[in-house]
């Protein structure tokens, strides 16, 4: 197949100007960029015109490993020129399983839609037919459980191997990456010794070692610092996931982080970050980790005198902070007609304060709740994104254009909301600037050399998107809408989205 997409202009990814163009590909591959009146034959013509063609964007992080075998199609990621997800972050991944019923326990709030037919990563992958490209990582939560369950203690000497070897095992059928999430049980149980043990064998394997740090409030600093140690140790590859400085009490605190950050030159170091002012995640992240631990949230709630010490912990936990923390999504069960109201507001509603609305809604509803929680500050959002290093990325894990509750809409709108938002319309980065943070950066980061660039031999995947008007319509009142703006997406040289419409093409891969 012959494609030749015409009289745009080129952003090639590395952050040089727009020039006109002509990008001609064959096959999978672009095998030149020539210059504008050029004559192309026998080629299926993608009019540019008016418009911008650009790599296609790389999402450093993800946790589509938990949505794509559900939704192949893509359509939000399609919609905002998103043609390669890199997932098993914070921790989660899919695979190895050893011990399920923990493994879906703890997953629960992504909503996974998985058979969960396989145990590693190679049978997870062989059931994946996508029309996005797909790396993968290996969590460091998921390895836990399969070596140790959800023990609160550290591994022995055996079932810290056993980890290590899971690791290797991992690297060997794919992997691209290992990632901790030391906010989340069982992962926030793991000593730095373990976790540095761990990015050890990760960089012996060539991984990239994703990290969301154990503390993204006041103790920041403390926590670059550890991922930095493990890193520096191990000699990995380092990426901080989602930087970011939560709670009112530490807003300003990313140019501390960003200084510190660019001090360090003996680690491959980078970060990414999205374009909003809100996390999302589970509600048991609120919840003091011992009460996780085992598994066995589900049975303290379930003891008065447990229930009574987990209720006066969160009690004296500022870091709650009711009013902007939002349900998003749950299971069906007594609190299902409470997506889009904030814990405040459903507290009052039942007549309780926070703390008990807390236990009452997880215990309704499994522990499987996920959250949006208004907890950082636009200023810091805007130094962040303004880093010549940083690289854009979405946290998200939402493929489809429609369902149900109530989603954080940086699962549709992340990259058009930099390139519109951001870039256009408040001049933070410039156009080319913007686009390199989501392709050649994010590729590098990943080791990837033939894509993220605009260049002969490089995979085709590309973008034509109409920089005056791409948009992300998703916001937190509404998040169900896709964004505007992209009218065609290539992925290996096939079209996956033809004038702004999803094709029927599967041609995505694991990278």
């Amino acid at each position: 197949m012959r494609v030749a997409l015409t009289g745009g202009l080129i952003v090639d990814g590395t952050g040089a100007d727009l020039v006109p163009g002509t990008v001609l590909v064959e096959g999978e591959r672009i095998t030149a960029v020539l210059p504008p009146g050029e004559p192309v034959v026998e080629a299926d013509v993608i009019d540019a015109t008016g418009n911008i063609v650009a790599p296609g964007f790389v999402d450093l992080h993800s946790h589509a490993d938990f949505s794509l075998g559900a939704s192949p199609a893509a359509e939000s990621q399609l919609a905002q020129g998103v043609t390669t997800l890199v997932a098993g972050n914070c921790g989660w991944s899919p695979f190895p399983i050893t011990d399920l019923e923990t493994l879906r326990a703890g997953t629960a709030f992504l909503g996974p839609k998985h058979d969960w037919t396989w145990n590693d990563l190679a049978g997870f992958a062989a059931t994946l037919r996508p029309a996005v490209n797909l790396a993968l990582q290996v969590g460091h939560c998921t390895l836990r459980i399969a070596a140790m369950g959800s023990a609160r203690r550290a591994p022995s000497p055996t079932e810290l191997r056993t980890m290590q070897d899971l690791l290797r095992a991992a690297a060997d059928q794919g992997a691209v990456g290992f990632s901790t999430g030391l906010i989340y049980a069982p992962g926030a149980y793991a000593a730095s010794e373990e976790v540095a043990a761990l990015v050890a064998t990760a960089a012996e394997c060539g991984l990239l070692y994703s990290t969301h740090i154990r503390n993204e409030g006041a103790g920041l600093l403390t926590a670059l610092d550890e991922a930095i140690a493990a890193a520096r140790a191990g000699g990995a590859r380092l990426e901080i996931s989602h930087l970011k400085a939560v709670g009112k009490a530490n807003y300003g605190l990313v140019d501390a982080a960003l200084e510190h950050l660019d001090q360090v030159d003996d680690v491959d170091l980078g970060w990414d970050a999205y374009p909003y002012t809100a996390t999302s995640t589970t509600l048991t992240t609120r919840l003091p980790t011992w009460a996780l631990a085992g598994g066995e949230l589900l049975d303290r709630l379930a003891d008065p005198a447990e229930r009574g010490r987990i209720a006066d912990a969160l009690r004296a936990d500022v870091l709650l902070s009711p009013d902007s923390v939002v349900i998003a999504s749950l299971p069906p069960g007594r609190y299902e007609d409470s997506r889009g109201l904030s814990v405040t507001e459903i507290a009052q509603r039942d007549g309780v304060d926070a703390a008990e609305i807390v236990l009452r809604i997880l215990e309704s509803h499994q522990a499987a709740v996920s959250v949006v929680n208004h907890a950082m500050s636009e200023d810091d959002v805007t130094t962040v994104l303004a880093h010549p290093r940083t690289a854009v990325a979405s946290d998200g894990w939402i493929m489809d254009a429609t369902g149900p509750g109530h989603p954080h809409p940086r699962n549709f709108g992340t990259f058009p909301r930099v390139l519109g938002h951001y870039a256009r319309d408040r001049g933070i980065l410039t156009l080319p600037e913007a686009i390199r943070r989501m392709t050649s950066l994010p590729a590098t980061r990943l080791g990837l050399t033939d894509r993220g660039h605009i260049k002969p031999g490089a995979i085709a995947d590309l973008v034509v998107l109409d920089p005056h008007t791409i948009t992300d319509n998703s916001t937190y009142d509404d998040p169900w809408q896709l964004s505007t703006g992209v009218t065609h997406v290539l992925v290996a040289g096939q079209p996956t989205l033809a004038n702004a419409a999803p094709t029927d093409a599967r041609p995505g891969r694991m990278v």
